[in-house]
């Protein structure tokens, strides 16, 4: 450190760094160890940084990068989306289903990205910006079920009529991508789920996972 910088500005941009490097969040006891600081600095560090949407706490106190930290570049969300389409555009067509890209936004799943199948007589309307609880719909469920087991692919999530009446959804989650917690699905009207639908979507979520790293 010189006398030109600013140290508790020194210690908020570690605490990203910290939590950017790690998939599966740090609590203030790991991150005080780490910065070598005692814990109420790292609490106000993280009340500060929480307040700016820069990172969130889950239920368990861990922190997490936050989507405040896409928002500082506004090329960001547009960088996300493009380097998901391909994979999102291959998925819908080939399903016949809206394919749709969900990150992580606080307690809500957000759709950043969504693709509409261009040969169906029809499909679920689903448009991006669309938010709903993490604990309802297949994308909520499947970023949730990540959590739950971070060190195995918990494969991919199903729902029906959890988000619309009589709709489908299979989401997977998007696993391996520092600092972004997300997962990549459909949303279909059917009586019944083809059983190819849940591999394909897995597929997919690697294929967007790998574009974004």
């Amino acid at each position: 450190m010189t006398a030109e910088t600013s140290q508790t500005l020194d210690r908020g941009l570690r605490v990203l760094k910290l939590l950017a490097d790690t998939d599966h969040g740090l609590t203030v006891t790991e991150l005080s160890l780490r910065l070598g600081v005692n814990r109420t600095v790292v609490y106000r560090l993280l009340a500060t940084l929480e307040q700016h949407a820069l990172i969130r706490r889950d239920l368990g106190g861990r922190a997490r990068v936050g989507l405040g930290v896409l928002r500082l570049g506004r090329q960001v969300h547009p960088l996300v989306r493009e380097a998901a389409m391909p994979a999102l555009r291959s998925l819908a067509e080939d399903i016949g289903a809206t394919a749709h890209l969900t990150l992580v936004d606080g307690a809500d799943a957000l759709a950043v990205a969504v693709v509409e199948p261009t040969w169906t007589d029809y499909h679920v309307a689903y448009r991006a910006g669309f938010r709903h609880p993490l604990d309802r719909g297949a994308a909520g469920k499947a970023i949730l079920a990540a959590r739950q087991h971070p060190m195995s692919d918990p494969g991919y999530m199903l729902t029906h009529g959890e988000l619309e009446a009589g709709a489908w959804g299979a989401a997977a989650p998007l696993l391996g991508v520092t600092g972004v917690e997300g997962s990549v699905g459909v949303v279909m009207l059917a009586e019944a789920v083809p059983e190819r639908v849940g591999p394909r979507v897995v597929d997919a979520a690697r294929e967007v996972a790998e574009a974004l790293r």
